[in-house]
């Protein structure tokens, strides 16, 4: 699939937390494909302490706007420069990148699950899926309720479950611990969010043989597999997140 270097306009910047915001950018010519499950490496030209570009997940595509948006959480000078963006100001980006979720087989039972900011490319997964005739069950977990974000969003596509870990909305405790995934008998699981939670959901579906993908949320620096900030050790040796992944089959991680 053909990469572009391209810069893309802020058409809004829509900060829903302090810390956490959804960027719709626009092209000027038509979007290339991109699969749920890709990403982009953008260039944060205001932050003048960061010189390799940041990986996000696509969040959402309007091909017929050609528009494109991103989940941005601040967690450093790069990501803080692209929190502050305006619109009418430009952003560089290279995309597409990466591979995608797989496609499911008819009559799957399907989860989605994500935790905090790992929500990003569930979006578009929810979506695409929606496209496809599927109701997928949509479990989010956040640390609390004043954490949670874009579940009314994702209610568009499927039935939305909340965790929180105080219980102060949703079922107490971790995504693992809903009473859903003791109730249900799912047939595939797709997954985003910190490492301890997908690899707690990776042992669920391992010990139930649920067919169960995840996206890797490994910095990386280049997208192309050169600088090798991104390996991850699996069954076909250690490989680069950037060009083999993000998403993997737990089959396949060394975990």
């Amino acid at each position: 699939m053909a990469k572009r270097v391209q810069d893309l306009l802020v058409v809004e910047n829509r900060q829903i937390k302090k810390d956490i915001c959804i960027l719709e950018l626009s092209s000027t010519v038509s979007l290339p494909e991109i699969i749920p499950g890709q990403f982009v490496q953008v260039r944060a030209d205001g932050s003048q302490d960061t010189f390799l570009r940041r990986p996000f997940s696509v969040h959402d595509v309007d091909y017929e706007k050609r528009t494109l948006k991103l989940l941005v959480q601040v967690v450093g000078d790069g990501s803080a420069a692209l929190y502050d963006l305006k619109a009418g100001d430009k952003l560089n980006i290279v995309y597409p990148l990466g591979n995608s979720f797989s496609v499911p087989d008819i009559g799957d039972r399907i989860m989605l699950i994500g935790g905090g900011s790992g929500i990003a490319p569930l979006y578009y997964l929810a979506k695409s899926l929606n496209d496809q005739d599927y109701k997928p069950d949509i479990l989010l977990g956040f640390r609390n309720s004043e954490r949670i974000i874009e579940h009314e969003e994702f209610g568009k596509y499927g039935n939305v479950l909340i965790t929180t870990e105080d219980g102060s909305e949703g079922e107490k405790g971790f995504v693992t611990d809903h009473s859903t995934l003791r109730n249900n008998s799912y047939t595939r699981i797709y997954c985003c969010g910190p490492d301890p939670m997908m690899k707690a959901v990776a042992k669920y579906s391992a010990i139930r043989n649920i067919f169960c993908e995840v996206s890797l949320e490994n910095l990386m620096g280049c997208g192309f597999g050169i600088c090798l900030c991104c390996i991850v050790n699996t069954t076909r040796g250690n490989i680069c997140t950037c060009t083999e992944g993000p998403v993997f089959n737990i089959n396949e991680l060394k975990w």
